[in-house]
């Protein structure tokens, strides 16, 4: 299914991340929306995951708005 986090938004809205998961969940909508392979998609995903805090707190996630200015560079 659709990964919670897809679901409900941050309470202000402003937290730039998403989970890992989240992030892999709309990778096949990102690489078609903007003509790239699903393999490159997925592995600038990986690239960016950013670990719990501490290793501990929380789960893998990746900032959106990274995903995006790299994204942005691939295309260009």
């Amino acid at each position: 299914g659709m990964p919670v986090d897809l679901i409900f938004a941050s309470a202000s809205g402003l937290d730039p991340h998403i989970s890992f998961e989240g992030a892999l969940f709309q990778s096949e909508r990102v690489s078609h929306v903007r003509q790239l392979d699903i393999t490159t998609v997925h592995n600038l995903i990986k690239e960016l995951a950013e670990s719990p805090q501490y290793g501990i707190l929380g789960e893998t996630r990746i900032n959106v708005l990274q995903l995006n200015v790299a994204l942005d560079r691939l295309v260009k």
